[in-house]
């Protein structure tokens, strides 16, 4: 082995942590609203990225400073190195609740929408931010979605093209007691959109100030 890879291999132990200079309060008063995590958890084709990128432009719209972190995009780039087994999506949820977690430091609504699979998984990127995690279940039976698939991801499953596939081979443990609860399979995307609005307006509005989101 080289100098080079036995260095890689090594954790370095001189890593100090550096406080900012301006605390969670002033970046909340400079956006006008609260900071936090939206974490969009649910089947391949529920509607968590629709939802996701209509919800973003909305807010934006109302002046809310906020961002959408997609499942696709973030494995086209930060985690494209890593596979689909169970351990590759741990650690897919792990790096990507890190960037939430600095988005929702930063006083921006980092709105994550990521099938992540695993209930231990989603309870590990809550402990990062618990305080401003707020886990949304985009519920969508297994029917739904596969009748949907606009991905046509469900159609290569069943053949067999997509091994641990989520609800066909591989496994969906739903919420437990998630903060808000859409289910897209009865109610329209405007329906759905406006429910989170107003659970944006609800959460994450300064005490004292009252923030239009209708």
């Amino acid at each position: 082995m080289s100098t080079n890879s036995a260095n890689n291999n090594i954790k370095s132990k001189n890593i100090f942590a550096v406080d900012h200079r301006v605390d969670l309060e002033e970046r909340w008063d400079g956006n006008g609203h609260k900071g936090g995590i939206l974490w969009f958890t649910g089947l391949s084709g529920s509607g968590k990225t629709t939802l996701a990128l209509e919800l973003e432009r909305q807010l934006i719209k109302h002046r809310y400073q906020a961002f959408v972190l997609d499942g696709d995009n973030i494995r086209g780039g930060l985690n494209r190195d890593l596979d689909f087994s169970p351990e590759g999506r741990s650690e897919n949820i792990r790096r990507i609740a890190e960037v939430a977690a600095l988005f929702s430091d930063a006083g921006q609504i980092a709105i994550a929408a990521f099938i992540s699979p695993y209930e231990e998984d989603r309870q590990i990127a809550r402990t990062l931010r618990p305080d401003l995690f707020h886990e949304v279940f985009i519920n969508s039976d297994l029917a739904v979605c596969e009748q949907r698939d606009p991905k046509g991801l469900y159609k290569k499953a069943r053949a067999g093209e997509i091994p641990e596939f989520t609800g066909i081979s591989a496994p969906y443990e739903e919420p437990a007691n998630p903060e808000l609860v859409i289910d897209t399979a009865e109610d329209s995307v405007l329906e759905s959109v406006y429910r989170l609005m107003d659970y944006v307006g609800s959460e994450f509005t300064l005490q004292g100030q009252v923030k239009e989101v209708a």
